[in-house]
């Protein structure tokens, strides 16, 4: 009998994985089937954009969805360097495009305890700077949670690196609109990409594992 529901759990998840097939997430999703056990969270990262879509575009022609595949990316370095390492997968490990409603499949599939999502900002004000941390407006369990963890972020990000705070929103988009019943779940817009500040901060690689660790490190 567990046989079977294994198998039709692994049948499940190729269905669902049919546009997020590439190679590295394909591993990963094998990798789960000795895991079923772990006590461990299971943290989703949703890396924003990819493809032919490049979110906003900065000042040096700089692409939101290269920015936070970078910071994604150091995110995985720094868990798996860890000595307590948690179990964090991404949505996308490459510069590939995946559908807002693969995304948030993945991590109803892999019964996620976090679901993070990262962005950066864009604005025709150049002087628009500044994080966002959005929540999903629609109530549910785990709608407290949300709200709680958005904060600590927003806390941290002023703390430790200056970053100015634009406060935590409510907003109804798709992937936490669809996550909402699932798990906690976020959206990180992590600056401006149109303001010069922060545009340079953002295009320096040392500097976004900083703004990666900070992130990892609220995490565990």
């Amino acid at each position: 009998m567990e046989d079977r529901l294994l198998i039709t759990r692994k049948v499940k998840i190729k269905k669902v994985l049919k546009n997020v097939s590439f190679v590295i997430l394909l591993l990963k999703m094998c990798f789960i089937f000795g895991q079923e056990t772990s006590a461990q969270n299971r943290i989703i990262i949703d890396v924003g954009h990819g493809g032919k879509d490049s979110g906003a575009i900065g000042i040096n022609g700089i692409q939101e969805k290269d920015v936070v595949l970078d910071i994604a990316l150091e995110i995985l370095r720094l868990n798996e360097k860890s000595n307590t390492p948690m179990d964090i997968y991404l949505t996308r490990y490459n510069d590939k495009l995946i559908s807002l409603s693969d995304r948030t499949k993945l991590a109803k599939e892999l019964s996620a305890d976090v679901f993070i999502s990262l962005h950066c900002n864009h604005s025709p004000n150049p002087n628009a700077r500044g994080i966002e941390v959005y929540v999903g407006e629609t109530h549910s369990e785990y709608s407290k949670e949300s709200i709680w963890f958005a904060y600590q972020l927003q806390n941290q990000f002023k703390k430790q690196l200056g970053f100015e705070s634009r406060g935590v929103k409510f907003a109804n988009f798709q992937v936490l609109r669809e996550t909402v019943d699932c798990c906690p779940s976020l959206l990180l817009e992590l600056g401006f990409l149109s303001n010069r500040d922060e545009n340079k901060y953002l295009s320096n690689l040392k500097r976004t594992k900083i703004l990666a660790r900070l992130i990892y490190e609220s995490i565990k």
